[in-house]
């Protein structure tokens, strides 16, 4: 019985709060002020929830407390006698406690029907029963009192005290149906019905049967607890399920959305029939949709897309519902909703899916308010980037998460690409999408498509060069420029497409077209204007700025910088085209793809022609032939010339990347010496690369689904063995399960679930037990021996603590104290115990978790010996140290989002590499297994030898808090141990300090050379999950061995 003591809440006395004395205490309560005595009162429980003992006041609450008529007082005498010791040292319960029964008769008779009611809750905590047997027949005479307040606790009084003590009341079940089959007030009914199902449920079972027609016309809560008895009768009794399936199906009709939920998850349960499955699954789509609340949408969402795992041909044919919860706003339904439907969509519904979709990417780029096409004269990255940052970003995510839906329908399922296509092409030249996600998405797909359907490609290509010259965003530009140069083949696309080039980057030459305008601006004479500003002098500097790449390294970028004396703010106000634009806004990485693609196009243009020459083989046909390969190279030549002029011609805010000019020298060099094997390697090494590209994001794809679809696959493996021809056959009336194979309440699974007690699968037995999660807190030679079992949820720690009386002496007072540092709180002071002589119990202590920090929980024992005028005994506990690997979690980012979080967290740690390990890959992994950081990177990436490794690292905490890290490491001798360091960015420093010293840790726990704990670079990923899912270091005597983190905006 000492381990089933409650633990009460600890009360901290108030910073203000004085010591008072039990006699003064004894005086205020005997006080006739009313307000003394409830402020002696709320301080007597105060102290006793904190451990104090106070016998000799027992007899003083008693004599002139009790038998005042204020309710704050007797709302405080009843907190009081739940918490006050009820027995003597000896076990005995107290003889003081007699006139405390005749109190709670006089209560439960008291006219008035709040005291009764409250009395009666409160008789529900009583564990006595000593103190509840004498007011029995007080407790059943209220179950006929007029106020439905008073019946309603008094069912629970009587619930509570029939399933703790049944010999109280033995016949409890037969006078609640007496009393259910007479009441009328709806909670009342819920409150009877209830105890009926928990203690009897063949009675509860007997008063449904005689009602079944009427349970459309109960109320909300007693048709909550209906659904659950016919779930547990029928679960019990498979055969029973033919007579309630009719009812269960009928509550989908309620006004109560949590009835309609319980009956839609009880008739998936009972039934197989696809009309009752196809009833539930659209019981679930209407709730989503009806339901303001978005945790109740995701909580049903998450049951739609669990019943996909048995019944994926009914949700099948519901997609086009499913769809519709779309409209709602939060984007984590919409995320779930779109893959959803991505897993369901089949050939039948993939043109109307997509239809729908378009439609839906449609309103979602265009803000509601119709598309825009983008100012095809005023596109630059500072009016993009304006735009951009007005759009909400869940909007952006969900214009990307839904071209990213059609991205993939649309290549499993090509019969739609007609149908996409033209709106793909379209939302290029919508400003709200211009360089985003969403608009690299779909150059992407229309790339793809393009390369896997070389049948549409006229199609495709005509569409897109209709939009080229309203394209918004110079990423997009840059996208659709390598596609016209990387598939248009025919004479004609190349023509085309040329002219569609000169048309976006105006006259030419670029240099001589601006310096006329503005002279003609200034009203000077063009030569004038001409000669002033190419003799102007502008000052030449060095600059250098620090830049961070993709994968989160420091580079420095050197530039030279013209300060020059003529103002370039006019050129920003011009109407421009879209490629001129971005000239003049010095951003050439669409130049660079340019002066590429026109490459390519002068390779295919000269085969064409050739291809055209084998017809006829004259001399003038020929002379005619080159002279328009002369032209078309000229033409090309003098686009890219342009293009270099300006970029050294000083007419630009900034100087241009140097890379970017040498890459366009080299293409200009190529067309003005047309070396065949040059053209040709710029156009197959290009295609080869996108061949490698597709054939990746293919295999992506694939693992995606696979991930998603994980469950699914382990059931249709079940589902095969179970099929195999020698497989025994199950009859599912002879053992008593579900069509399902339901073997646990799904009622008591989600309770365990809620509390953290649910059993995980998998694993080895070590793994998966408690034993692995025990610390030893005492030593076996001390007189009290103490273990606990570390249980970590979500948010909070339980410490289940197995106290051991190893002496000869009863211990009482025996007390748990317990301490913490870090983010860590306790909230539960457990109750003294008094330990019998070699006997045992358990302790349960309650400390809440507020961030992701290492933490130490440490306290002692303290105890006194049953005879002994001794001081009180103190055994000093093992600290129990809380790994912050408990709380981090491997998870995944976009290359975008890691640089974004990167530029924006403000603490950073570097850690230098400090190991033994000689292996690139073998530092990785072991890293990546002691700090459940997820490697980003690709594996195509790490394959291979080489003496250089960069990756970066992801994890995310329960919390919601992100890590980032980037390792880079460098072996200059095969034989010697890897070099570098890993540097770790956080939003909070301690987060920071914590992986960094996790990390320092690590890397010192590698295993001798020969050791068979040594890590294995040759496993494969999973093996290498696997290992991460069992590791279960804990951290302890963790040493920092590096600066700690300081913040990036004060690095001095």
């Amino acid at each position: 019985m000492a381990g089933d003591q409650i633990c009460y809440t600890l009360i901290a006395p108030s910073s203000d709060s004085k010591a008072i004395s039990e006699q003064q205490l004894k005086d205020d309560l005997i006080s006739n002020k009313v307000e003394v005595k409830r402020e002696a009162l709320k301080e007597l429980i105060r102290l006793i929830v904190n451990g104090e003992k106070f016998p000799n006041l027992l007899m003083t609450v008693i004599r002139f407390v009790m038998p005042s008529q204020d309710h704050m007082i007797k709302k405080l005498l009843l907190l009081f006698w739940e918490v006050v010791p009820k027995y003597g040292a000896d076990g005995k319960l107290l003889h003081e406690m007699i006139l405390v029964c005749d109190a709670y008769r006089r209560d439960l008779q008291h006219p008035n029907e709040f005291i009764r009611g409250s009395t009666l809750r409160f008789l529900c905590k009583l564990k006595e029963p000593e103190v509840l047997e004498p007011i029995m027949p007080a407790i059943e005479q209220c179950l006929e009192h007029r106020h439905a307040y008073v019946r309603r606790n008094a069912v629970l009084a009587i619930f509570t005290i029939y399933k703790n003590f049944e010999h109280l009341i033995p016949d409890a079940p037969d006078k609640i149906l007496h009393f259910l089959e007479q009441e009328q007030d709806a909670s009342c009914k819920r409150n009877a019905f209830m105890m009926l199902l928990h203690v009897s449920q063949s009675t509860a079972l007997e008063y449904l049967v005689s009602r079944l027609d009427q349970v459309q016309n109960f109320g909300d809560i007693l048709q909550l607890i209906v659904v659950e008895l016919i779930y547990k009768v029928c679960l019990a009794k498979p055969s029973e399920r033919l007579r309630f399936v009719r009812c269960v199906y009928g509550l989908l009709q309620s006004n109560s959305p949590a009835v309609r939920y319980e009956a839609a998850g009880t008739l998936i349960t009972l039934s197989s029939a696809p009309s009752a499955l196809k009833a539930a699954a659209s019981c679930y789509i209407s709730l989503i949709q009806k339901e303001s609340d978005n945790n109740v949408k995701l909580i049903v969402l998450s049951r739609l897309t669990d019943l996909r795992q048995y019944h994926e041909r009914i949700l099948q044919g519901l997609v086009m519902d499913i769809v519709q919860i779309l409209a709602a706003s939060d984007m984590e339904i919409r995320q779930k909703t779109l893959d959803l439907c991505m897993d369901l969509v089949t050939s039948r519904t993939a043109e109307e899916l997509i239809k729908l979709f378009r439609k839906e990417l449609l309103k979602a780029c265009s803000g509601g308010a119709g598309g825009r096409a983008a100012n095809t004269s005023n596109s630059s990255p500072t009016t993009d980037k304006g735009s951009s940052n007005t759009n909400d970003n869940a909007e952006a995510t969900y214009r990307y998460a839904l071209m990213h839906t059609i991205y993939d329908i649309s290549v499993r399922f090509p019969e739609t690409l007609a149908t996409i296509i033209p709106t793909v092409c379209d939302i290029l030249t919508y400003e709200e999408i211009a360089d985003s996600q969403a608009a690299a998405e779909a150059c992407r797909f229309i790339r793809e498509v393009l390369f896997r359907w070389p049948q549409k490609k006229s199609e495709v290509l005509e569409k897109l060069m209709q939009v080229f010259p309203s394209i918004a965003g110079q990423e997009t530009l840059r996208q659709v420029l390598w596609i016209f140069g990387e598939f248009c083949t025919t004479l004609e696309e190349t023509n085309t497409c040329v002219t569609l080039i000169r048309q976006v980057i105006g006259d030419l030459p670029l240099v001589d077209e601006e310096l006329r305008r503005q002279a003609k601006e200034t009203g000077e004479a063009s030569t004038e204007g001409t000669s002033a500003l190419l003799s102007a002098d502008g000052g030449i500097g060095l600059s250098s700025a620090q830049r961070v790449t993709a994968d989160g390294i420091y580079v420095t970028q050197t530039a030279l910088t013209l300060s020059s004396t003529k103002s370039s703010g006019g050129s920003k106000a011009v109407k421009r085209p879209v490629l001129q634009a971005a000239l003049f806004e010095a951003q050439y990485m669409p130049a660079v793809v340019l002066s590429v693609s026109l490459v390519k196009l002068f390779y295919r243009y000269v085969n064409a022609l050739l291809e055209n020459m084998k017809k006829s083989t004259d001399a003038e046909s020929a002379k005619k032939m080159e002279t328009r390969v002369n032209s078309f190279a000229a033409e090309c030549m003098l686009i890219i010339a342009s293009m270099l002029h300006l970029a050294t011609s000083g007419l630009l805010p900034h100087q241009v990347n140097h890379d970017h000019l040498d890459r366009m020298w080299i293409c200009l060099k190529v067309l003005a010496d047309r070396r065949p094997e040059i053209l040709k390697a710029f156009d197959e090494t290009s295609r080869e690369c996108l061949s490698e590209l597709v054939e990746y994001q293919e295999n992506d794809r694939k693992s995606a689904a696979k991930s998603r679809n994980k469950s699914l696959e382990q059931r249709q493996k079940q589902e095969a063995e179970m099929n195999r021809a020698d497989a025994p056959i199950k009859f599912s009336l002879l053992t008593g399960q579900s069509d399902l194979g339901d073997s646990v309440d799904r009622f008591d699974l989600t309770l365990s679930q809620a509390l953290g007690a649910a059993v995980k699968s998998g694993g080895d037995a070590y793994a998966t037990s408690k034993l692995s999660k025990v610390r030893q807190l005492t030593g076996f030679s001390d007189p009290v021996y103490a273990e606990a079992y570390v249980n970590v949820n979500q948010f909070d720690i339980v410490l289940d603590v197995l106290i051991v009386n190893q002496t000869r002496d009863t211990l009482q007072n025996l007390t748990l104290e317990l301490s913490t540092l870090g983010d860590l709180r306790l909230v539960e002071k457990p109750s003294p115990l008094t330990v019998a002589p070699q006997d045992f119990a358990n302790i349960k202590a309650n400390i809440k978790v507020s961030s992701t920090e290492n933490g130490i929980i440490f306290g002692n024992i303290s105890y006194d010996i049953r005879g002994s005028v001794g001081e009180t005994t103190c055994i000093v506990l093992n600290d129990i140290h809380i790994d912050i690997m408990e709380y981090v979690l491997p998870a995944t980012c976009s290359p975008a989002e890691f640089r974004q979080m990167w530029s924006e967290f403000e603490w950073e740690n570097k850690v230098t590499v400090n190991t033994q390990i000689t292996d690139l890959l073998g530092y990785l992994s072991h890293i990546t297994a002691h700090t459940n950081l997820r490697c980003l990177t690709p594996m195509e990436a790490l394959l291979g030898d080489c003496d250089y490794l960069c990756v970066t690292l992801y994890a995310r905490t329960i919390f919601g808090e992100h890590v980032l890290a980037n390792l880079c490491l460098e072996k200059t001798d095969p034989n010697q141990p890897v070099t570098g360091h890993v540097r770790i960015r956080a939003k909070t420093q301690g987060m920071a300090v914590t992986m960094g010293e996790k990390v320092s840790t690590s890397q010192k726990n590698w295993p001798l050379p020969g050791s068979s704990a040594q890590v294995n670079t040759n496993n494969s990923s999973e093996e290498r999950e696997d290992k991460m899912a069992r590791d279960d270091t804990d951290g302890v005597g963790v040493m920092r061995t590096h600066s700690p983190a300081m913040p990036l905006v004060d690095l001095n």
